[in-house]
C-alpha cells in the first residue's frame, strides 16, 4: 500500500521505490510513445482495435482471429473465468483465478500461472493445463508464448512494457468460437483509445530476448544482495523473487521507502515477493539492508 507507506514516512509517493508490482525494469519509457497519440483521447475508441490486435498477434505468432485485447490481464482472467464456469486452482496460486471463477472444484480444468506467481518457477514442458497465465513468460524466457495447443492463454502486456496504468491484456483463444464468446462477453470499448493507438509502437520496440537476459543479470545481483543480508532462500526465474521466510525484511525496506508484496494473499503471510529493479533500485535495497543492520 504505497499511499499508507507514503503517509507513514511523510514522503510523496513519487519518492518511494515500488517493488510490490513486478514490472519490467528494463522496458523503454512509454511516455514519448503515448505523447504521439494523445489526439485520440477526444474520441471513442474502436470496439475491436484492428491494428493493435494484429500487432499483438504478430508478437505472439498466432492467428489474429484468436486474439482478444482486454483492459489489462485482470479483465482477461475475469472473461475467461466466466466462459469456463468452473476450474481448479492450486492453493498456492495467483488469487484472481479463484476470485473470478464461479466454481472452483478439485478435478476441474486447471488454471496455472507460468512462470508461477509468486514463486517464479516455470512449468514443466510436459504439463498440460486448461488456462495458462503468461503475464511474465516473456520476461522469464525471452519468448512471448509457450505455444501450447488446446490451451486458453491470458497475458498482461503492461507487465512487459511497465505501464500498468495503461491497462493492456489479452486472451489467446484455442479456436474461433471461443474467441467470439470472449468478445461477446467483453464490455464495449474495453480497451482505451490511447492504449490501442500506442500498442503497435510499443510492440515495435519490444525485445523480449534482450529484456530477459538483462533481467537475469539484475536478478542475480539482487539475489546476491539479499543473500549477503541473510535471505539466502530467495528464488525465481523471472522479474521477481520469492522469499518464503522474510522475517523483518518488509519492515526494514519500508523504513527506507521501499515497498514489497506481502505473501498474505498467496496464503503465506510470512513470505514476500520482491520485484527485480534496475541497478539503481538494487543499490537502494542494498543500502536499506545495510543501514537496517547497523
Amino acid at each position: 500500500d504505497l499511499l499508507a507507506l507514503s503517509r507513514m514516512l511523510g514522503r510523496p509517493i513519487e519518492d518511494l521505490l515500488d517493488l510490490s508490482a513486478s514490472l519490467n525494469p528494463v522496458a523503454p519509457p512509454v511516455t514519448q510513445v503515448l505523447a504521439r497519440h494523445l489526439d485520440v483521447v477526444g474520441r471513442y475508441p474502436a470496439d475491436h482495435p484492428a491494428a493493435a490486435t494484429a500487432a499483438v498477434a504478430e508478437l505472439l505468432g498466432v492467428d489474429r482471429s484468436l486474439v482478444v485485447l482486454t483492459n489489462g490481464g485482470a479483465e482477461a482472467i475475469a472473461l475467461v473465468a466466466a466462459v469456463e464456469g468452473r476450474g481448479w486452482v492450486d492453493d498456492f496460486e495467483f488469487s484472481l483465478y479463484a476470485r473470478h471463477l464461479p466454481v472452483v472444484q478439485r478435478g476441474a480444468p486447471r488454471w496455472r500461472s507460468d512462470p508461477h506467481n509468486p514463486s517464479g518457477r516455470l512449468a514443466p514442458i510436459t504439463e498440460v493445463v486448461r488456462v495458462r497465465d503468461e503475464a511474465f513468460y516473456a520476461l522469464a524466457t525471452g519468448r512471448w508464448t509457450r505455444g501450447d495447443t488446446n490451451t486458453v492463454v491470458v497475458g498482461s502486456l503492461t507487465k512487459s512494457f511497465a505501464c500498468p496504468g495503461l491497462r493492456l491484456g489479452y486472451v489467446v483463444a484455442p479456436d474461433d468460437r471461443y474467441a467470439d464468446e470472449i468478445r461477446r462477453r467483453r464490455p464495449r470499448w474495453s480497451v482505451s483509445g490511447l492504449a490501442a493507438a500506442a500498442l503497435p509502437d510499443l510492440v515495435d520496440q519490444a525485445d523480449a530476448p534482450a529484456w530477459s537476459r538483462r533481467i537475469g543479470e539484475l536478478r542475480k545481483d539482487l539475489l546476491g544482495v539479499l543473500s549477503a543480508a541473510g535471505w539466502s532462500d530467495a528464488s525465481g526465474t523471472t522479474n521477481f523473487l520469492w522469499i518464503p521466510d522474510a522475517r523483518d525484511l518488509t519492515q526494514r525496506l519500508a523504513l527506507a521507502g521501499i515497498a514489497v508484496r506481502s505473501g498474505h494473499s498467496f496464503g503465506h503471510p510470512e513470505a514476500v515477493r520482491i520485484a527485480v529493479p534496475s541497478s539503481a533500485g538494487i543499490e537502494a535495497v542494498e543500502q536499506a539492508l545495510a543501514s537496517g543492520s547497523s
